[in-house]
């Protein structure tokens, strides 16, 4: 790879640590596949998000970026304009940059909601009377809520400890398990390398009434759905979420299309 500003057109990721990324392998083998030619993708990890400023100006030729942890909520103060999800949901995964100006959208939004209505419309013949339980309160799952509240999906936040509108999990008993069916997984847990773990919940009180789905992605099959996959439950990981935020981020930063 030549210097970075021998592209007419550079894509990154920012965060902090950056050990692995799904974008560049994407976005590279994207560039590649559909040849793709004068752009790059590049990993940009910043150890404080003030650093953002001269990263701009370090690269003049920057036309977007994809925002990680820990920076998804830091990064909205360097911004001028946010999409209606974005501002929304108080989180920016993806910046188009144009003219100088920083545009914030969060494409895990349009993500999830696709892949969700596909899964449930093919599984079920959609979400009709669904209710359902976030599990994790973070950004993911501020993503997740405002695409529940779009669908009409009534939902209970689950956290490590209870608050306003907010369960524990020690407060989920068989009893809630009945009456939510949709059960999303928005925490880290059974992430590679540490797979066995996973949120915890009653699972012998799962059914195949329910439906399981983890925004983890690696392992394909992570403890969360195994467990209730051994209940007869209906699962799904996060990979399809993840492409589709992908390619609604290149929409985003190749067309005049603002996103959600």
């Amino acid at each position: 790879m030549g210097p970075l500003t021998n592209y007419d057109r550079l894509f990154g990721l920012i965060g902090y640590p950056l050990s692995h990324s799904f974008s560049k392998k994407y976005f590279s083998e994207k560039f590649e596949q559909e040849s793709i030619t004068g752009a790059c993708y590049e990993l940009f990890p910043i150890p404080e998000i003030e650093d953002l400023s001269v990263l701009l100006a370090q690269h003049p030729n920057l036309a977007g970026l994809n925002v990680t942890i820990p920076y998804k909520q830091a990064v909205l103060p360097y911004l001028d304009t946010l999409s209606p999800g974005a501002a929304a949901v108080g989180a920016v995964n993806t910046i188009r940059c144009t003219a100088g100006k920083l545009e914030g959208f969060n494409t895990d939004v349009i993500g999830f909601e696709t892949s969700l209505r596909s899964w449930l419309e093919d599984a079920r013949g959609g979400w009709s009377g669904m209710k359902a339980l976030v599990l994790g309160t973070g950004g993911a799952a501020k993503a997740v809520a405002f695409v529940l509240d779009r669908l009409g999906i009534p939902f209970q936040w689950v956290s490590r400890t209870a608050g306003p509108n907010r369960l524990s999990y020690r407060q989920i008993t068989s009893e809630v398990l009945s009456a939510h069916h949709l059960l999303i997984n928005t925490t880290p847990l059974g992430m590679s390398p540490h797979t066995g773990s996973k949120p915890d919940l009653p699972y012998n009180a799962l059914s195949s009434a329910h439906y399981l789905y983890d925004l983890v992605y690696n392992p394909a099959v992570t403890a969360f759905m195994q467990a209730g996959r051994h209940q007869g439950a209906t699962v799904k990981n996060g990979l399809e979420m993840l492409h589709g935020q992908a390619e609604a981020a290149w929409r985003i930063w190749t067309t005049e299309e603002h996103g959600k």
